[in-house]
């Protein structure tokens, strides 16, 4: 009975660390994530920071956001939800404005997937400051609330700043995945978007077991 009992209880020693070898056997930097030469700095240093970058332009990064939010309100309290619109050109700034104006005026719930709706679904044309605010008005957002913050000298530094964001992390598509400011996540290297969100919880407890 005593060689038994010592026998589990060696078996519960050796099982998380055997789960953990398997998980760092699974994913491997270089392979299917890749480590930034040097880390970007993160929103709130007390927390891990999740940070989905895309384009509302962007396709992929449509049918990503089923995954995407569902996966993301499921995340623990110790990790900080970001998203960076990336603005790689003149015009794709536009659609890093429409974001932070929704950011800003706390309606992002409202405007977020109706802006990828007009441009994948609706095919409508998106392109000028005058489209998306029709898509803000048609969410109940007055639109001069809604031009005053899209012009605002606070939205021209949050745009510049997702511009540096996007340079610090490498950015070589979308959508892409930066955990903790230290990571980068692609399809390409992940194998497939699910596999993405999948790699990110890996490197959520990697970092999160560094902080112990």
């Amino acid at each position: 009975m005593m060689y038994w009992s010592k026998r589990l209880a060696f078996l519960l020693l050796i099982l998380p660390m055997a789960m953990c070898q398997a998980q760092t056997e699974r994913y491997e930097a270089g392979v299917h994530y890749e480590v930034l030469p040097q880390a970007v700095r993160t929103a709130d240093p007390t927390k891990i920071e999740v940070n989905g970058v895309f384009s509302y332009h962007c396709n992929h990064c449509y049918d990503f956001e089923a995954l995407l939010h569902p996966w993301s309100q499921q995340l623990a309290a110790d990790v900080d939800f970001q998203q960076t619109p990336v603005v790689w050109q003149p015009a794709l700034e536009p659609y890093a404005r429409a974001y932070y104006s929704a950011v800003l005026l706390k309606v992002l719930d409202k405007v977020h997937m109706p802006i990828f709706e007009a441009i994948h679904v609706k095919r409508q044309a998106v392109r000028t400051e005058q489209d998306i605010a029709a898509i803000f008005v048609a969410q109940g957002v007055d639109e001069e609330r809604f031009t005053k913050v899209y012009n605002s000298f606070g939205m021209n530094s949050m745009v510049n700043q997702a511009k540096a964001r996007t340079a610090g992390y490498r950015v070589q598509g979308t959508p892409e995945v930066i955990v903790n400011g230290k990571y980068r996540v692609s399809s390409r290297n992940a194998g497939s978007m699910d596999g993405m969100l999948k790699v990110a919880d890996f490197l959520i407890e990697k970092e999160r077991s560094a902080k112990l």
